[in-house]
């Protein structure tokens, strides 16, 4: 049976300084975009620890709101449509569709595995120009526990018909890297900048600076 990879879709695939513009325009920095993302994680992350769950875009508007009030700014409605539409709309980092051809090419299974729920996950990939690279979209909200909560991955291993240990969790995030490891997978950190690794959690099996990097380590290693 060939190999299964399964990718995270926000930063490990997708761009999200595309999102820079837009929160320019509403914080005067776009440097609080990647500190709003990090505060929907701290959500996320303790929406699945205390069992009180919160789907992704739940967390997506609550961290909107509590970097607003922290940082004494009024949003509109309108400005949050533009958050929600920016996730939709991200583009694909440039290395990322030749990589994962040249990985289906090479015979193995591609899905992909997201906090994001299903219809944000299905358009952001369509966005992107991904969808029909991956044979199954899955979504962590189908189990209502978000990663790195081991169902999800349970989930996709039964999903794609295989043991968890025979799928590979491609991520650019150390929680994701380590959810995975511990559900029993096997895992390829993606060391997008400024995405350092957890040293208190088992080193990923493959790491790479990009998904090219990815893909050549997983057929030399296939090859030896």
């Amino acid at each position: 049976m060939p190999d299964v990879l399964v990718f995270d879709v926000n930063e490990t695939l997708l761009d999200l300084a595309a999102l820079d513009p837009v929160f320019e325009r509403l914080f005067g920095d776009p440097a609080v975009r990647p500190l709003w993302f990090a505060q929907m994680l701290q959500l996320a992350l303790v929406s699945t620890v205390t069992g009180r769950y919160a789907d992704f875009g739940a967390c997506a508007l609550a961290a909107l709101a509590a970097t607003a009030d922290v940082r004494g700014v009024t949003l509109r409605d309108a400005d949050r449509d533009a958050v929600v539409r920016g996730m939709r709309e991200l583009p694909a980092h440039p290395e990322v569709p030749a990589a994962l051809d040249r990985l289906r090419d090479a015979g193995y299974r591609l899905a992909t595995l997201t906090n994001s729920t299903q219809p944000v996950a299905d358009a952001q990939l369509a966005y992107a120009g991904l969808t029909d690279r991956f044979e199954r979209r899955l979504s962590a909200d189908a189990v209502r526990r978000l990663k790195p909560a081991a169902e999800p991955y349970r989930m996709a291993a039964d999903t794609l018909g295989v043991e968890v240990g025979a799928l590979w969790l491609v991520a650019a995030h150390a929680w994701d890297i380590a959810g995975a490891s511990a559900a029993g997978c096997r895992t390829a950190f993606v060391a997008r900048p400024g995405k350092p690794l957890d040293p208190l959690t088992p080193a990923p099996d493959i790491k790479a600076a990009d998904l090219t990097g990815i893909a050549e380590a997983l057929l030399a290693r296939r090859a030896g």
